[in-house]
């Protein structure tokens, strides 16, 4: 029987299979700590789990204060590409490092998905 945390490297490698724009993606905890990851250079994964939490928790202050409503995705664009946090649940964020030609589009439905797997595991 797999555990967890193959469950999540399983479905963070099915999301990158699936969409060939996604650079590399992870499994962060809502605290910043990396419960999964599949990422080009592992140095990546401790500053991505540390951005991340840091701008959820802003996502999550905008959600609430001005939309009332729970954060469920944040997206932030740069000249090289972008970076894509989904919720997974409340304890989990998906976070995808995304090409600056990716196909907008397909990205967010196959990231959504795999949202959801993730909820469904933890």
């Amino acid at each position: 029987m797999a555990s967890r945390s193959e469950k999540l490297t399983s479905i963070l490698h099915e999301l990158r299979a699936s969409s060939p724009d996604i650079v590399g993606c992870a499994v962060v905890s809502v605290d910043g700590f990396v419960m999964a990851s599949v990422l080009p250079s592992e140095r990546e994964e401790d500053v991505l789990s540390a951005m991340a939490a840091a701008i959820l928790g802003i996502g999550e202050r905008i959600s609430h204060e001005l939309l009332k409503s729970e954060m469920r995705q944040l997206f932030v664009k740069a000249d090289t590409g972008y970076v894509m946090l989904n919720a997974a649940g409340r304890e989990a964020i998906l976070v995808s490092l995304l090409h600056a030609k990716a196909k907008l589009g397909l990205v967010f439905l196959d990231a959504g998905r795999a949202a959801q797997a993730v909820e469904g595991i933890l």
